[in-house]
């Protein structure tokens, strides 16, 4: 990405390609979710989906038995997956691919755990739960995070940024109800930290843009990309008592 004409989807990619997660998280929390699971074997199947460049990916291939495949729909991200499991010999385990959560390629009823951390909003909670449960084996397990309401308080001001992003936020009882109706037995929620988002996402995210400044200085894109970033960072830092991400974890009826 050479280009000193980058478009918003390229400073997006040029963002966060360097960084250790795409979004808020933390290994803390992943072995969290994973306390909920009963234990799988080196013949299970487990896909990420939307997993960026596999931070999280590399993490449970290091705490999980079996194989799994990262998708994505950005081709950079992939390429840094794969590149970082076969550094870590993780190769014959871990496999990166291009494509979408919306048109999976796997076969159905043939997975034993759907993770994916920080994307799922961005099709929709109801549809990605509901169009995944066909891919996965009974008693298989989900486990996903979502930006959802904390509060009965949901201020305007909030609702309109996640929904110019394209994301619907709902309250954690809707959410869980939601997988209940459409198919999963409901295991656990919890909503991640605070540092989950200002150590581990924002504050590595805010370097990395004010890197991209320098290599594009004056550019109206960036300025344009910058100031957003900082809006959303600024928002939260304002607002986190109202609304966060909250870990789901159900499996298969």
């Amino acid at each position: 990405m050479e280009t000193k004409h980058p478009s918003m989807l390229d400073l997006l990619i040029e963002t966060h390609i360097g960084l250790e997660r795409q979004g808020p998280g933390s290994s803390e929390a992943i072995e969290q979710a994973l306390g909920f699971l009963k234990p799988l074997n080196k013949f299970s199947r487990i896909a990420d989906l939307g997993c960026g460049t596999g931070g999280q990916t590399i993490h449970l291939a290091q705490h999980l038995p079996g194989t799994i495949t990262g998708l994505d729909m950005f081709a950079d991200f992939i390429e840094k997956l794969n590149e970082n499991a076969k550094s870590l010999n993780l190769g014959n385990r871990v496999t990166g691919i291009v494509g979408s959560m919306e048109d999976l390629p796997f076969k159905k009823k043939s997975l034993d755990l759907i993770w994916s951390e920080g994307a799922i909003d961005n099709i929709g909670f109801e549809k990605g739960i509901s169009y995944w449960h066909d891919f996965l084996k009974k008693g298989g397990f989900i486990v996903v995070t979502c930006p959802s309401w904390l509060t009965k308080e949901q201020p305007a001001i909030v609702e309109k940024f996640w929904s110019n992003a394209g994301s619907c936020l709902d309250c954690i009882s809707n959410n869980i109800e939601t997988m209940q109706r459409c198919g999963y037995q409901f295991i656990a929620s919890f909503t991640l930290p605070e540092q989950c988002w200002t150590n581990n996402y924002f504050i590595p995210r805010e370097a990395a843009i004010n890197r991209l400044f320098e290599k594009y200085a004056g550019n109206e894109t960036m300025i344009k990309y910058a100031a957003q970033n900082r809006y959303e960072t600024e928002l939260y830092s304002k607002y986190n008592q109202h609304y966060g991400y909250v870990f789901y974890i159900g499996r298969a009826i």
